[in-house]
């Protein structure tokens, strides 16, 4: 930390305060200094006055005191991306750790994005970050390394190919002579044109020193001393505060009725009318959000949310799944379902629900933007998963260049997929060109859970069908809910073989915001799927693990991983008494993983309480295994809220709940009292982690349920009242 910093040692001070008033909240106004906030998530650790680097590539800076600089391109949420990405460089590079500093990389999709579907992109979704990187990165710190070998070799008039390193060393072999990459700085220059570095050139994964090694993150020391800063931290000079009154029901339109009473306040600058809310811009936040609690507003009627209320839509949903006439869109037909069903020994039928969910994240929605005067550029202060996206929709509504948009990226404290998109910084953007101010717009915590974008409601009907051996013959996956392309993902269970299979989608568009959500449509797809499973291995007196394994018999990779996590949990063991266990297994972002769980039910309550949980992974080349383990143990927790607790109902195209008293999540006291997570060895290359943790969970919890009770509960959350009224009948 730098304790030279005015704004750092005010937020140390806040929170410091917040601690001793017990949790309460109160808004403080920080000390002005623009330049030093535009690189909040610098490491921490090595924050200390360098001498001016030398650029070797984009992503490597070297310095004369030995230091190097590295240039994160993703965004930092939590999941430790920017530590895992600047290991990758650092390995390649052959670059000691200890020297080694990280800054966010300048936002510009053409050099920093990873490539994708939709061409280069900043965008920091789907845990793809480390796997998308991965190869560029490398390449980047080998044409780092090698820079440095060439200017070493001119200089010392040796054969580049006599040169080898250590840790910011450059050594001639010959004759021991040894320099600092530090030294090299300062004659270090350019080359005409960046070396290609081959593929077979790389180190081998067996010969890694740092990727599968290194655990310390760059960003947890000031997260913890409290000096790292947050979008909702922002000050700059001359700012103001705006607030939004939002559309009750989605699409309805307001009509300010006492405008000139809320211009009359104190410290109410301006009102700003939007086609979904009514912006005030104020002095102070105190001053905003009390004009807000005074607006008089009546909302448009007939918007299409209008007449939806999410629990009478599951009738209509089981209705879709059982026209025949109407396949929707079909994602994957193999074989003939329809004969191998109506043929099979016996077949089966079931239904899957899931409610709404919201993605709750501890830092609301927040963002700072200054428009010069001329109109001809903007400076944003946001913690965003897109930051390459919002600079150019900044860019568009000014009708500027990108390059005229500078976005200065913060932490985001959580983000879970909401923070890709930009419709709270668009928002931002007109508060501040009609107040011709800087304006931070803070949402409130109800802005967020009532005017969220959820993860979609829908219905999950699966059918099966077995031969008199009790193989399954044919396999139909139907989903009907709202979300459009978020509704399939990890439908196709490609990790089970079965001859007949059709999965198909039904999309309803109800006039409410939907969103990804961490693992989207894969949460509730692996929960219906992996429960359906259970069901049929119990039909067939199967043990359920056993079960599994045939259905993978053509997947050994898929089989290794659940045959670990039911040698860690000794599933074979019976449960203690009064506990019941499942097991459960999902693919995501090309990663495998299996759950298994031990919890038990209060049956006078309702309450599930989970005991205990084992998890194995194979993501291929694992770069921060310790991070890795963080993040699957975070998957569980928050898949086993969203399991257990998270709801969002809608009635009449209202969101019924407001704020965490009527939508709990998950509390520190119910975390499960063991999370054993175990890494599969590989040389394949990294896939995503951070969402593997959430799709395994909402089946090994409905799977230990039936263990224990005998009972199938198929409705997510898993709520007391639903586990009572099953209980009971």
């Amino acid at each position: 930390m730098n304790d030279q910093n005015p704004l750092a040692e005010s937020v140390n001070s806040r929170r410091q305060f917040l601690k001793s008033a017990g949790g309460v909240i109160f808004y403080f106004s920080l000390p002005f200094g623009l330049s030093s906030i535009t690189t909040s998530c610098v490491d921490g650790r090595n924050q200390k006055e360098l001498p001016k680097g030398k650029g070797i590539n984009i992503w490597v800076e070297i310095h004369e005191n030995d230091m190097l600089t590295f240039f994160n391109p993703s965004n930092e949420m939590g999941q430790g991306s920017m530590t895992a990405l600047a290991v990758i460089i650092a390995e390649e590079l052959d670059a000691d750790w200890s020297k080694v500093r990280i800054e966010d990389s300048p936002v510009n999709a053409n050099l920093y994005g990873s490539p994708g579907r939709r061409g280069n992109s900043m965008m920091t979704v789907g845990s793809r970050t480390v796997s998308g990187y991965y190869d560029s990165l490398r390449q980047g710190g080998a044409q780092a390394r090698q820079v440095i070998l060439s200017n070493v070799a001119e200089h010392w008039k040796v054969p580049v190919n006599e040169l080898i390193t250590e840790p910011n060393v450059v050594i001639h072999q010959k004759t021991n002579k040894r320099i600092s990459y530090g030294d090299v700085a300062a004659f270090l220059k350019p080359l005409e044109e960046m070396p290609e570095v081959p593929a077979d050139r790389l180190k081998k994964p067996a010969d890694f020193r740092l990727i599968g090694k290194v655990a310390e993150r760059f960003d947890i020391p000031s997260k913890v001393d409290g000096s790292a800063m947050f979008g909702i931290d922002v000050q700059v000079p001359d700012m103001v505060y705006g607030v939004i009154s939002r559309s009750p029901v989605h699409g309805s339109a307001p009509e300010l009725m006492n405008e000139q009473a809320i211009l009359d306040m104190e410290g109410v600058l301006n009102i700003v009318k939007l086609e979904h809310g009514i912006g005030i811009v104020a002095s102070s936040i105190e001053q905003a959000l009390e004009a807000k609690d005074q607006l008089q507003i009546t909302w448009s009627t007939g918007a299409k949310a209008e007449s939806h209320s999410s629990e009478e839509a599951y009738a209509q949903y089981e209705e879709m799944a059982s026209n025949s006439d109407d396949d929707g869109n079909v994602i994957l037909n193999k074989g003939g379902f329809e004969g191998a069903f109506r043929n099979g020994s016996r077949r089966y039928t079931s239904d899957y629900k899931n409610d709404y969910i919201c993605h709750a994240q501890m830092e609301p929605m927040n963002a700072v933007v200054s428009i010069s005067e001329d109109n001809s550029s903007a400076d944003v202060w946001v913690g965003t998963q897109g930051p390459s996206r919002a600079q150019s929709t900044v860019a568009d509504m000014l009708g500027i260049d990108n390059s005229r948009v500078t976005i200065h990226r913060q932490y985001l404290g959580g983000g879970f997929g909401r923070k890709a998109h930009t419709d709270w910084i668009e928002e931002t953007v007109r508060l501040a060109q009609e107040t011709r101010r800087p304006v931070k717009l803070i949402w409130t915590r109800e802005d967020d859970i009532q005017y969220g974008m959820y993860r979609p409601i829908s219905l999950q009907r699966m059918q099966a069908s077995v031969d008199s051996s009790g193989n399954i013959t044919g396999w139909r996956h139907t989903i009907v809910g709202t979300g459009g392309g978020l509704l399939a993902s990890g439908a196709v269970p490609g990790y089970y073989t079965f001859p007949n299979q059709h999965i198909n989608v039904h999309n309803i568009d109800h006039g409410v915001r939907t969103k990804h959500w961490r693992s989207v449509g894969h949460g509730p797809n692996k929960f219906a799927i992996e429960a359906f499973i259970d069901e049929l291995a119990a039909d067939q007196n199967t043990d359920p693990f056993d079960f599994r394994m045939q259905l993978m018999k053509d997947h050994p990779r898929a089989q290794k991983v659940l045959q670990k996590v039911a040698e860690m949990a000794r599933w074979k063991a019976p449960a203690p008494q009064g506990r019941g266990k499942g097991i459960a297994f999902a693919e995501r972002s090309g990663s495998l993983a299996a759950c298994v769980c031990e919890l038990s039910v209060d049956r006078e309550s309702g309450v599930i309480t989970v005991h205990k949980l084992w998890a194995s992974l194979d993501a291929g080349v694992v770069v921060q295994p310790d991070n890795a383990i963080a993040q699957i143990e975070g998957g569980l927790i928050m898949g086993m809220s969203s399991v257990l607790k998270e709801s969002i109902t809608f009635k009449n195209g209202k969101v019924q709940q407001s704020n965490y008293h009527d939508y709990p999540v998950l509390r520190m006291a119910e975390v499960p009292e063991s999370i054993e997570v175990r890494i599969i060895p590989s040389t394949e290359p990294p896939t995503g982690i951070g969402e593997s943790g959430i799709p395994i969970i909402g089946g090994a919890i409905a799977n230990a349920f039936a263990n224990l009770t005998g009972k199938r509960i198929r409705h997510l959350p898993f709520t007391p009242d639903k586990v009572l009224q099953l209980l009971a009948g």
